[in-house]
Order: C-alpha cells, then sequence, then structure tokens
C-alpha cells in the first residue's frame, strides 16, 4: 500500500506534467491503451481469459471509474498537485455519507452519530483546503475534484461487488482501461482535439499508464492480503506525497489552514474505514 500510494502520487506528477501538451481526454485515452496492453500481456503471461459473464457489472464500473479519473486528471491541471489529490481522496467520506443517506431511507434508526461528525470533518476539511489554495478561475477545478471523489467511491463499490462476484482483478482493469480507451478518444475528438506528441509528452503518457496500472495491481494485492484498517490509513500517504511533489516541483503554496483541511480529511477518511468495519447501521 505504501508504494501504490508513492505510484499514484507519481502519477499524478506526470499527469499534471502531461497536461501542458495533452487534453484531459488525451491523457486518459493513452491512459487506457497503456492499461489494457499490460493486462492483455499479464493474461497471456498467466494463461487467463479476458472473457467475462458479467458485462453489465463491467459497464457500470467502468462508466463509475473513467468518469472519475477524467475528473481527477482534469482537476490535477487546474489545481495544486496536493488540493487536486486530497479531493480525490473523499471517497471514504462519500461512502459514509452513502451509508448514512441509505439508513435514513430505510428508517432513519441506525445513524450512528460518530459518521455524522465523520462526514462532517471531512467537509470541514475539504473548506479549509479549498479556501487558500484556489483562485475563483479555479472553482471549476475544485468541483471536479470533489465529483472526482465522489465518483471514485461508487466505483470502489462497484469492484467490491465484482471482486465478489469472481471476477479477477486483471479482467477488472482490463475493462476499465478498455471504458477510459472509448471515453477518452470521444473527449479529445468531440470536445478538445488531439495534439501531435513531442518526446517528453510521450514519455510523460507511457509513464501514466504504467505508473497508474501497476498501482492498480499493487492496491488489490495489499487489500486482498492486508488488513482493511491499515491499508485505508496508509494509502492517505499519497496525500503527502503529492504535497512534496507540488512544492518541490511546482511551487504550490504552502499555508497552515490547507494543511489543517488536508489533516482533517486523513482522519476522517481514516474514521471512515474504521467505522464501515465496527458499526453495524441497522436496516442495512
Amino acid at each position: 500500500m505504501i508504494g501504490a500510494s508513492l505510484l499514484f502520487a507519481t502519477m499524478g506528477m506526470c499527469v499534471k506534467l502531461a497536461s501542458a501538451d495533452y487534453s484531459t481526454g488525451e491523457i486518459v485515452f493513452y491512459r487506457g491503451v497503456v492499461g489494457a496492453l499490460l493486462m492483455v500481456l499479464l493474461t497471456r503471461i498467466r494463461g487467463g481469459t479476458l472473457r467475462t459473464g458479467l458485462p453489465a457489472m463491467h459497464f457500470w464500473r467502468s462508466l463509475a471509474g473513467v468518469s472519475a479519473l477524467g475528473f481527477w486528471f482534469y482537476a490535477i491541471a487546474e489545481l495544486p498537485l496536493a488540493t487536486a489529490v486530497t479531493l480525490n481522496y473523499m471517497s471514504p467520506i462519500w461512502m459514509a455519507l452513502f451509508l448514512m443517506g441509505r439508513s435514513i431511507l430505510r428508517g432513519g434508526g441506525g445513524v450512528d452519530a460518530r459518521l455524522v461528525y465523520t462526514v462532517l470533518a471531512g467537509f470541514a476539511g475539504v473548506i479549509c483546503v479549498l479556501q487558500p489554495t484556489m483562485a475563483h478561475h479555479q472553482l471549476w477545478g475544485g468541483l471536479m475534484g470533489l465529483l472526482s471523489g465522489l465518483l471514485a467511491a461508487m466505483a470502489y463499490l462497484q469492484v467490491t461487488a465484482l471482486g465478489k462476484a469472481g471476477e479477477p482483478e486483471v479482467r477488472v482493469v482490463f475493462y476499465f482501461s478498455a471504458g477510459s480507451i472509448i471515453a477518452g478518444a470521444l473527449a479529445a475528438s468531440l470536445i478538445s482535439e488531439w495534439h501531435s506528441h513531442t518526446l517528453q509528452g510521450m514519455g510523460m503518457l507511457l509513464a501514466v499508464g504504467m505508473l497508474a496500472t501497476a498501482a492498480q495491481l499493487m492496491i488489490t494485492h495489499a487489500y486482498r492480503t492486508g488488513r482493511m484498517l491499515v491499508n485505508a490509513s496508509l494509502q492517505y500517504l499519497g496525500i503527502a506525497w503529492s504535497f512534496l511533489y507540488g512544492v518541490l516541483l511546482f511551487d504550490d503554496p504552502v499555508t497552515s489552514l490547507a494543511l489543517l483541511g488536508m489533516g482533517l480529511i486523513v482522519m476522517a477518511g481514516i474514521a471512515a474505514a474504521r467505522l464501515r468495519q465496527s458499526v453495524t447501521l441497522k436496516n442495512l
């Protein structure tokens, strides 16, 4: 998990560098191409198959996951790196909010007060993070960052369902990559445009695809073999890595209010993961 968090942060750094030469749709497209090719190669080496009996589940997982990816890449291009990564790491807090909403709809008697405090602390952290680091023209990027975390939470729930249905991680990553190829191509063709390549740009695109794919496999292995709460806590090291990259490479601003907000989101996210394990909500 520590390695995966470092790879995801490094991928974010490469996305920010690549965004100077490519649109978000192009980066999503090439990220999908590299991921799909690696999964085909890995499947051949293992002697498995990419055929699935659950196309609908893969479609909805890819729709949520690719949308989250696109919004996140857009936020990385528009915001300080650590800010964009922190907003994407809101997904455990969104999941806690989903649980609260579902409990209320089914009777309302089982909402744990600690879950409410966790969600409130997370959104207080968002306010602290966005207030000192965003200019007026970055508000749209902030919204996209929040949406990426929301959709990432939905995608996580769907990945869990696919795992329970017996789908291997290689197959899940392949169909997600295929969805990235389709969505990225449509976005680049209809919304933005295709750009010519430079040697540096091609290197950044290749790095994004390879780092993201390796990190996905590592994080899947971590959740399969390790303790969920430990993994959920260690993944927040990605914010620290991204903060260092942002300060050292992009001259991102350092403010005490932003650091306080990041700390609140990290604590709220870890608490949300703990509560999902230890608290049983009534009527769920």
